[in-house]
């Protein structure tokens, strides 16, 4: 379909993806600024087996019926790991960048514009709102960790399982204290934390081994669940002292 570009696609994305976004463009192109396919799908930790496909409509103006025609799709293309959508307008994104400022920056730096014009790679945020964030998302995320660790009741499937969610959701709020610090950041999981260990001297041990928990690579057994959990505990919290530190005056806006 000439109104797709998704030769910059890896094959195994656009065969399972193309399908869905003609369905899309089809029955509801005439409302569609455009279409970007974002996250892990258009990085290198894409993994094949167990990684969603995720994308981002751009509609002209919000439309419930978009939704309403979305709907009966999921089961369809759900079983071929491909998420729901993320509805957006232009107008909501430049209303919404002082108060998403980490997300806006990750869907600016990592995705793929399939469809229409390439409204992401155009995306500013305001230094003060982004150092914010991050210090919000630190905190959260700590006092998240406290709670699913209580909740897992000592199990190691569930610590596991608690810091692989926790690594993937970390990654945009990591490249964006990069970012803070001066520097692009990079996509691939494991040159954020390569990058992050070099500006700031935060050791990467600990997040290198959540990685690998992740991926399958390492399957700890009780005892070591609990010690993975008790160090990267620490090293978030040492995080949030980082992001805390961070001046917001050396410039007011990052491109």
């Amino acid at each position: 379909m000439n109104a797709l570009k998704i030769d910059a696609l890896k094959p195994s994305v656009s065969e399972r993806l193309a399908p869905f976004l003609e369905e899309i463009i089809k029955g509801h192109g005439h409302g569609i600024h455009s279409i970007h396919v974002v996250g892990s799908s258009v990085t290198p930790d894409f993994n094949e087996k167990s990684s969603d496909i995720n994308s981002v409509v751009i509609l002209k103006e919000m439309d419930l019926s978009f939704a309403k025609f979305l709907a009966p799709l999921g089961a369809k293309y759900g079983k071929r790991k491909i998420a729901a959508p993320l509805m957006l307008t232009p107008e909501y994104i430049t209303q919404s960048l002082d108060v998403f400022p980490v997300e806006f920056l990750d869907l600016k730096h990592i995705h793929v514009t399939v469809h229409g014009q390439d409204i992401l790679s155009g995306i500013t945020v305001e230094r003060s709102y982004l150092r914010l964030q991050c210090e919000q998302e630190m905190k959260r995320r700590l006092i998240a960790l406290r709670q699913d660790y209580i909740s897992s009741l000592g199990s190691e499937d569930s610590i596991t399982k608690l810091l692989s969610r926790s690594i993937t959701g970390i990654m945009p709020v990591l490249r964006a204290i990069i970012f803070l610090m001066g520097q692009e950041p990079p996509v691939k999981r494991s040159e954020v934390i390569n990058t992050l260990q070099a500006l700031s001297g935060t050791e990467k041990g600990i997040f290198e081994k959540v990685l690998m928990l992740k991926s399958g690579q390492i399957k700890p057994k009780k005892d070591e669940a609990h010690a993975l959990f008790e160090e990267y505990y620490k090293a978030a919290g040492a995080l949030g002292k980082i992001v805390d530190d961070i001046s917001t005056n050396p410039a007011s806006q990052t491109q």
